[in-house]
């Protein structure tokens, strides 16, 4: 209860502060594995210091940003991101992608801007800053969980990786929990056992291209590896007797719910009132069909867990609200632009329900194809009497120079959507394709950032009005 009014006290503090001296925006930036969230946040912040690229953002366009500055994070228990190390790797001389998030960490930017219009000629500029945090996406899945007994829990992730496009990963888990009676006495060595093969799974799982796979801190676990926090797994429905390994795993969920989900809620994501959700499509789409099933299910359970609507001043009393969700299909440079609306028109089906929601509730919302750092050009050729166009880059696996052609995505979503409806196992027309390219040797001239497709335009749309 003290800590619950501690922190309604700091909120009403931080809304105060806010309404009445420097305005503060604060991003969340999420996505599932390997959507680019290091790599957006990085050129994000790079193309607010040098806005040479940034024609969208009309506060850039316009003149209006006399100065950007980074600052320490607000939040000294945060680690910072690593802006300059990510950097480096991205322009450096020998470019190359940096690490994934693995962890929560935050970066704060500061904006000194002139008011627009009538506005510019009695008042000055003001600062404003953008609390960028940065985190898994993964640990979003984690949220319904609040919401979910260990018996509600256990009987839809059985029932999940019973699922034919999941069995085949999960079959060693499953083996060992058909053997099982979860009103056996605990022993530690079988606990872990069966942690390890649910782990197993989950990993195996999202390396195949599914999204769906929670707990996300079993997939990133960081400082609670082998703590008895990750040492459980779904079960049988059963009464679970005292001492029994049933009891024992329900306990650990509800440690998991209250130790690690809770804190992250209350401390990180509940403050959050501007937010870009970060897909991988296209690496969806190559995947398969059962992977663009599993990643829509996935994002519905992201943004299910997102409070939208309007902030006001007394949104510290009781919790922010996410004004503006982004939903933005990463690696646009990969395909030719004459597929980059089809694209759009693909990411903005797989969330519609979602957005609707939003939308109603009175978040604004849009959705688009980006390339947070391009690393492609795009040419045109004869093939068979047929036009291609094409994207050339170097590859990541040899660093050579190679031209894709990755086929032809449908105008209409459904061709895709139905087909991951219904459980297909690949596609009726054929495959998509998909090279991993590595970052082009760019020189950036100064006044330019890193060179990127609509970024300023996603800039915009994040915190344009927040400009004014």
């Amino acid at each position: 209860m003290i800590d619950g009014l501690t922190r309604q006290v700091e909120l009403i503090s931080d809304g105060v502060s806010e309404s009445l001296f420097e305005p503060v925006i604060r991003l969340g930036v999420t996505g599932l594995s390997r959507a680019g969230k290091t790599v957006f946040i990085t050129s994000l912040v790079a193309n607010l210091l040098d806005r040479g690229r940034m024609p969208a953002l009309q506060a850039a366009s316009q003149g209006r940003i006399e100065a950007a500055f980074l600052q320490p994070q607000p939040d000294d228990l945060v680690p910072r991101f690593e802006y300059e190390k990510h950097l480096s790797a991205m322009t450096g001389p020998n470019p190359h992608w940096p690490e994934s998030t693995r962890a929560i960490s935050q970066l704060r930017l500061s904006l000194r801007v002139a008011p627009a219009g009538v506005l510019s000629a009695i008042k000055s500029a003001r600062t404003i800053h953008l609390d960028i945090v940065d985190y898994p996406g993964e640990w979003l899945l984690d949220l319904p969980l609040m919401e979910q007994s260990f018996e509600q829990w256990s009987q839809g992730a059985i029932a999940l990786a019973r699922k034919p496009s999941r069995a085949p990963f999960a079959a060693e888990w499953l083996a060992l929990l058909d053997k099982l009676d979860p009103e056996v006495e605990l022993d530690e060595p079988q606990a872990q056992e069966l942690a390890a093969a649910f782990t197993a799974y989950l990993q195996a799982a999202r390396e195949s291209g599914l999204s769906a796979c929670a707990p996300g801190r079993f997939l990133m676990p960081g400082d609670l590896a082998g703590s008895p926090a990750l040492t459980f797994a779904p079960l049988p429905a059963g009464k679970y007797p005292r001492n029994s390994l049933g009891r024992a795993f329900a306990r650990r969920y509800e440690t998991y719910k209250s130790g690690v989900i809770r804190p992250f809620f209350r401390d990180h994501f509940s403050r959050i009132d501007r937010q870009v959700v970060l897909v991988d499509a296209l690496g969806a789409i190559h995947a398969g069909p059962q992977a663009v099933g599993d990643l829509r299910d996935a994002l519905a359970d992201i943004l299910s867990c997102f409070k939208t609507g309007r902030n006001g001043f007394l949104s510290a009393l009781r919790g922010k609200s996410v004004e503006r969700i982004l939903f933005a299909a990463t690696k646009a440079d990969h395909l030719h632009h004459h597929q980059h609306p089809a694209l759009t028109t693909i990411m903005g089906a797989l969330v519609r329900s979602a957005r609707d929601k939003a939308t109603y509730q009175g978040a604004q919302t849009d959705a688009m194809a980006l390339a947070s750092l391009r690393t492609t050009v795009e040419e045109t050729r004869n093939h068979n009497g047929e036009t291609l166009d094409l994207v050339r880059g170097r590859l990541l696996s040899n660093g050579k120079q190679a031209a894709m052609y990755p086929g032809q995505l449908p105008d209409d979503p459904s061709v895709l959507l139905k087909p991951a409806e219904q459980g297909a196992e690949r596609w009726l027309d054929g495959d998509y394709a998909i090279m991993g390219f590595a970052p082009a040797e760019v020189t950036i001239k100064s006044g330019d950032g890193p060179p990127h497709i609509r970024l300023d335009r996603a800039a915009e749309f994040l915190i344009g009005d927040k400009l004014l």
